[in-house]
């Protein structure tokens, strides 16, 4: 039998492996976009569902798959996650046609759905020191950050070695490494009977379909709409499905005992800001990396690996400000420092105006340093203030909601930035159109968590009265 200390590093091992080819497929696809269009003779759209399919999957069901950890098991649902997160990256790596590839992507989307949450249930569990067990769950996140800041650079090296499909078939070897570190963690089938005994959540079938068909006409509508046009018979019925849809799950959730998304929690400012920003934070940044990502290979002709490279300014800064993000807390705690880090990217964002397709590449580089440092500074914060606010027992329910929050906020910004480039032409114009709404959305959310967080302040200082 293995030793606590043995144990502790195998679930870390395992769970740190599988989330960076999660995260790593988050971003790593951008750069094959140019590729991919070649390989399949498709336009923008179907470049946005390459994207979209695994993210929509994602933020659809990540509630769903920390369920099914708290009723089947957190390892077995996080080994079955990883499983189907494999076979479906084989199947995007052999696709032989875009519907195959977009419907391995969902398949993806699937898998990560499953493994993220219960990664964190894992982590919770084998460590019991409450210190360890923030540094190892601090190690878990910067493995997700550096993948996301390394991933344009790893696809733009593997494209140009072997080719577009390697960006998935690369997933392969290291799944099955996670799946064989997976399969060496003990159960302790007892300590989850007791965890899971108390607050057994049920799972949530009706709200998870409406959500799942919310969100799905929602990114179709944005994402085919041009292709249609906006007042054809097919985009009007997507407009009514989105809102009978969202409806019924409003409607479902307030009413349910054990609802998917807890309504409540919503009640409190500082969670529906901390939340917001999120959103927003993750919309505007993967927007842009959509963007850029078609600029450099359609409008600027790079090759996939220079378009790895132009990235660096940009995802490089990343890591450097999620490890700066603790202390910026420390020393100014979340109100103001958010706020900053949204007022930069708004700059920033305002900033990418200045450049034109002819423009030398230094121009549209210099914003990028402190959009993806201060990218980097909003998650951690955010997610710290949003978990300040809510009881230990819904802890992991709050983790779920602001990763989806985030993954929604990734799929509109590739549907919403796409569709502004969409217009033959016109690129330019549409980027220009594209940086403004970023600009303004940040913006937005800098004023919403300015006065969401007023609560907080004036918390605090009851608490010292």
């Amino acid at each position: 039998m293995p030793n606590i200390r043995t144990l502790e590093r195998r679930v870390l091992a395992a769970t740190s492996i599988s989330y960076i080819v999660v995260i790593l497929d988050t971003s790593i696809v951008n750069v094959a976009l140019g590729s991919i269009a070649d390989a399949f003779a498709t336009n923008i759209a179907g470049l946005q569902w390459v994207v979209n399919a695994y993210t929509l999957a994602f933020a659809s069901l990540l509630l769903t798959g920390g369920a099914l950890g708290d009723r089947l098991g957190a390892k077995n649902v996080y080994f079955a996650g990883l499983a189907v997160f494999t076979g479906a990256s084989a199947l995007c790596g052999l696709a032989p046609n875009l519907e195959t590839l977009t419907g391995a992507r969902v398949l993806q989307g699937i898998g990560a759905s499953m493994l993220v949450p219960c990664s964190l249930m894992l982590i919770n569990r084998a460590y019991a020191d409450p210190g360890e067990r923030g540094h190892a769950i601090g190690l878990w996140a910067a493995c997700g950050g550096a993948a996301m800041a390394g991933g344009p650079l790893i696809g733009g090296i593997l494209i140009h070695a072997f080719g577009w499909r390697s960006i998935f078939l690369a997933n392969l070897p290291i799944g099955l490494i996670g799946l064989w570190l997976t399969s060496r963690v003990a159960n302790n089938e007892r300590a989850e009977r007791v965890d899971r005994a108390p607050a057994t959540r049920h799972l949530d079938l009706a709200g998870q379909a409406t959500a799942i068909l919310a969100l799905s006409m929602l990114i179709a509508v944005l994402i085919e709409g041009h292709s249609f046009g906006w007042g054809s018979p097919w985009i009007l019925s997507g407009i009514a499905l989105n809102v009978l849809a969202a409806a019924s799950f409003f409607a479902i959730e307030s009413k349910r005992s054990q609802p998917m998304l807890p309504l409540s929690l919503f009640s409190n400012r500082i969670f529906s800001g901390a939340a917001f920003v999120s959103m927003v934070s993750a919309m505007t940044f993967y927007g842009l990396i959509f963007t850029l990502s078609l600029y450099f290979q359609q409008v600027r002709a790079y090759s996939p690996l220079l378009t790895g490279l132009a990235f660096l300014p940009l995802t490089a800064l990343v890591t450097a400000g999620s490890m700066s993000a603790a202390r910026f807390v420390r020393m100014f705690g979340p109100r103001r420092p958010i706020c900053v880090a949204l007022g930069i990217y708004t700059i920033g964002f305002l900033g990418m105006l200045i450049s034109t397709d002819t423009s030398p590449y230094w121009l549209i580089a210099l914003p990028m340093p402190a959009i993806g440092f201060f990218a980097g500074l909003i998650t951690p914060m955010a997610t710290r203030s949003l978990m300040d606010t809510v009881d230990k027992n819904r802890a992991g329910i709050a983790a779920g909601v602001l990763n989806s929050a985030r993954q929604t906020g990734a799929a509109l910004g590739v549907a919403v930035f796409g569709a502004l480039l969409t217009t033959p032409g016109q690129f330019e114009r549409g980027m220009h159109t594209a940086m403004t709404m970023a600009a303004a959305v940040s913006l937005t959310a800098a004023l919403v968590w300015w006065f969401a967080s007023k609560a907080m302040a004036r918390q605090r200082i009851g608490q010292v009265v």
